[in-house]
């Protein structure tokens, strides 16, 4: 018999199934697992500096006492850039030093993500501060998780006092793009962006 599923707020102790999570789900929703030179690179991006600079907006759906699920994300991009770069990118340096750049494989791509956080920002996503990253384990998709964690960040998002969200998604993940079109997200023309579409709502109640 499965263990009951459910949403609760992130636990410290969920880190490395959180970590986990966004490695496996990590290739445009399929298994990043072995595709960089260490599977933490892709969590040391698109999880650890959430969970570590704004852990109160982070939740997952717990199955049996582990996460199989996450929302993570911030309510005010500018000032996580900031804190990525003054607190978060000192950790993590050293296991990924900055690369030549312009950085040309897909390791040193991701890892001059790491190195420039202000790449967060653009103009057409400023009355947007809010933003989230979203992943669920293979088996728990298709439940209703995923609405149900993006509407527990929207509200949290809310009381942290940001009026809207933006997110972005490549273009070859085809389930989350249908995802987020089925919650009611706009799409939103950044300049510049290539593989990339982005996404913005109001972090008001969803009809």
């Amino acid at each position: 018999m499965r263990p009951s599923l459910h949403l609760r707020p992130y636990h410290p102790d969920d880190r490395g199934a959180v970590y986990d999570i966004c490695v496996r789900t990590g290739a445009a929703g399929q298994d990043a697992r072995g595709l960089y030179r260490s599977d933490e690179l892709l969590p040391d991006v698109y999880a650890g500096p959430y969970l570590e600079l704004e852990p109160q907006l982070a939740f997952v759906v717990d199955e049996g006492g582990r996460a199989v699920g996450y929302v993570l994300g911030t309510a005010d991009t500018p000032a996580f850039v900031e804190a990525w770069r003054t607190r978060w990118l000192p950790r993590v340096a050293g296991r990924h030093p900055r690369p030549a750049e312009p950085a040309i494989t897909a390791d040193e791509r991701l890892i001059a993500t790491l190195h420039h956080p202000e790449w967060m920002l653009a103009p057409e996503l400023a009355p947007h501060p809010a933003h989230l990253h979203v992943n669920l384990l293979p088996h728990v998709q298709g439940g209703g998780y995923g609405r149900r964690l993006v509407e527990t960040f929207l509200a949290a998002a809310a009381a942290s006092g940001a009026p809207s969200l933006h997110l972005g998604t490549s273009n070859d993940n085809t389930l989350a793009l249908r995802f987020y079109e089925r919650l009611g997200f706009q799409r939103l023309t950044v300049a510049g962006a290539v593989g990339t579409t982005y996404f913005q709502c109001p972090t008001g109640t969803r009809g």
